[in-house]
């Protein structure tokens, strides 16, 4: 039967005995293990390892026979004896290895492309699809997310970057794991257990900094982590012990190593240190400069589009055009990003397009998000292209040059289409929710008035901290500025613009209080206050208002949730959004969270904020990084 405008498709299970396989298709032998036991916390943790001898890496009968199974599975599809799954039909498709378009079809089964236009009076195919002469390219990956960052559990973010044409994530888990402190390995099984039911393929990393290496260690053993998380420069300027066993860790486990570079903070010395020690790729570069050094040095350089200015990935964009870099250098990847931005502008589909719009010809941008980002990451006999053997991760688009995805395949079944997904993905994360643990008790208004750092002999100006919500990448993060000073209070100016004030405050102090108070720039409000907590790798609230009161009592108020944001106008709360996951992610589906953020920009609209980009939960959200990095939280 041939489907024309389906609004899905049913393709039946591969139907022969398959190769061993992990959930992400991967095949593996099994091989004898002992187990080593770690404490972490108080979880016991056990890490397999492999039995050092000569015959573990021997394949058993068994396995000898589930492959002889499967080679003449396929053998006897191609000479027209057994059924394939699904053949689609009428494409125009790219091959990203000869950067060349042809019109054809593709034979699926058991989840991969196993033909290249097959002859159609042998092979049979239990369905079939029209692909009404769209291209056929492969299914988009993002080589670097933080899963935190969106605010979504994996199967709500889904929701949203399927349809847009991602079939493959390489996901961060180090702020959800610091999080969850000592709950962190069971909350990580509890967050991969279902990934397999996820619309798009998942490849996790356990985390390189944030965590104590006895979480690192227990989360390298899981499926579907397949290396180490990004490593913290800052602290290997100072030859942190945590840091090297991580690195170890990685190393031992011969996965892959993410990394924040540094170009901007460490010696020339120490930029060879982690290329050095085996680092594979790198998304700390922000503009020219900084992307010739990490080509330089041979790192895979990621892309990033989702933080920072809009104009920072169009910089990076027509640095790499202008330069003719090869495209084989650079991958695609959000690094930090909103499910709402996604919706409204795209996800890799956007920046390919984009690319091409900076300059760079289309099959080239195409393969940024695709081939090379699996070639990076080593998946490119599974990911990346339209071949035999390949996942049969498949998107139809009716351009090169500007990406629309039409309908979107994993593994041979249609899952998205007219962005829009198919079927609700159905994974129950509610195991994770947790209660809240109020730690504000005694804050009072008078600790977040502003104090200045110093004041001008004459009297008339006071020097503070002013703090940039675009201040990421660079040293404009935390400056010291000086503003009027009339009749003992720092007046809230600079450069003529009138500023909102800002409050950081640990959550639960063991003593003082640790609270620094400043000027900020991003958010703009007339009255009331907004706030947002984030717990990794320390407990902290970011607040910003006008009014020590309203600021105060905001605060109370988020300190009654698990973590979140809220915003308030004359001590009411107009706006929530909580989040009940270990603080970093919300219990809801796409549209709930959507609309949860939209409110709070809907409320800080009214109180006279104009936000631009990201969603002001989402750009707050990221300051947390800088505070960490920058040293002003404890």
């Amino acid at each position: 039967m041939e489907h024309r405008s389906p609004p899905g498709i049913s393709v039946r299970k591969f139907s022969t005995r398959r190769a061993k396989t992990n959930a992400c298709g991967q095949r593996y032998r099994s091989r004898p293990i002992d187990t080593r036991t770690r404490q972490c916390g108080n979880i016991e943790v056990r890490t397999a390892m492999p039995q050092q001898n000569s015959t573990t890496d021997a394949p058993s009968a068994t396995e000898v026979s589930t492959q002889d199974d499967h080679v003449r599975s396929i053998f006897a599809i191609l000479e027209g004896e057994q059924e394939a799954d699904l053949l689609l039909r009428n494409l125009h498709i790219l091959d990203v290895h000869s950067e060349t378009v042809y019109p054809g079809t593709l034979l699926v089964h058991g989840g991969r492309i196993i033909a290249l236009s097959p002859d159609e009076s042998i092979v049979r195919f239990r369905e079939s699809f029209d692909g009404e002469g769209l291209y056929a390219i492969p299914g988009l990956i993002d080589a670097h997310l933080h899963f935190e960052s969106q605010l979504a559990h994996p199967a709500a973010f889904g929701e949203a970057i399927v349809p847009s044409g991602t079939t493959t994530v390489f996901g961060e888990t180090l702020d959800f794991a610091s999080a969850a402190g000592e709950e962190a390995v069971e909350a990580a099984r509890a967050l991969f257990a279902d990934h397999d039911k996820l619309p798009y393929r998942l490849y996790a990393f356990a985390p390189g900094k944030k965590t104590s290496p006895e979480v690192t260690e227990a989360m390298l053993a899981m499926d579907p982590v397949i290396g180490l998380g990004e490593l913290a420069h800052l602290s290997y300027m100072t030859g942190n012990a945590d840091d090297f066993r991580k690195s170890a860790l990685g190393r031992a486990n011969a996965g892959f190593v993410n990394c924040h570079w540094g170009v901007t903070s460490l010696s020339d010395m120490l930029l060879n240190y982690m290329p050095a020690i085996g680092v594979d790729n790198n998304h700390d570069v922000w503009n020219e400069a900084d992307i010739e050094k990490s080509i330089r040095y041979g790192l895979n350089t990621q892309i990033k589009f989702g933080v920072g200015s809009p104009e920072v990935i169009r910089t990076m964009l027509r640095a790499i055009v202008k330069r003719r870099w090869p495209a084989e250098n650079f991958q695609l990847c959000a690094d930090n990003i909103s499910v709402d931005r996604v919706l409204r502008q795209g996800h890799i589909d956007w920046v390919v397009s984009l690319a091409v719009e900076m300059g760079m010809p289309p099959i080239k941008a195409i393969k940024m998000g695709t081939l090379y980002a699996a070639r990076s990451f080593h998946k490119d006999r599974d990911l990346g292209s339209l071949s035999p053997g390949r996942f049969a991760d498949i998107v139809l688009t009716d351009s090169l040059s500007k990406i629309n995805p039409r309908y979107v395949f994993k593994g041979g079944k249609l899952v998205a289409a007219d962005r829009r997904l198919l079927e609700p993905v159905g994974i129950d994360y509610s195991v994770l929710a947790k209660r809240p643990r109020p730690g504000l008790g005694d804050l009072r208004p008078e600790l977040l008035e502003l104090t200045p750092i110093e004041i001008s002999a004459d009297g008339t100006l006071a020097k503070v901290l002013l703090f940039d919500v675009y201040g990421r990448g660079h040293r404009k993060f935390a400056q010291e500025v000086w503003v009027p000073y009339r009749d003992g209070a720092v007046v809230p100016e600079h450069d003529g613009a009138r500023l909102n004030r800002i409050s950081i405050v640990q959550r639960y102090a063991d003593g003082p209080r640790h609270i620094v108070n400043g000027l900020f720039q991003g958010v703009s409000i007339d009255r009331g206050a907004v706030s947002t907590f984030w717990p990794a790798p320390s407990a902290y609230f970011v607040v910003a208002g006008a009014d020590s009161a309203e600021m105060c009592d905001n605060l109370h108020r988020l300190d009654g949730l698990v973590g979140g944001c809220v915003v308030t106008e004359d001590r009411e709360v107009r706006a929530m959004l909580p989040l009940d996951f270990y603080g970093v992610m919300a219990d809801m589906d796409l549209a709930e969270l959507v609309e949860a953020t939209r409110s709070i920009d809907d409320a800080l609209l009214k109180l006279g904020h104009h936000n631009e980009g990201e969603p002001v939960v989402n750009k707050l959200l990221t300051l947390f990084i800088s505070l960490d990095r920058f040293g002003f939280m404890k």
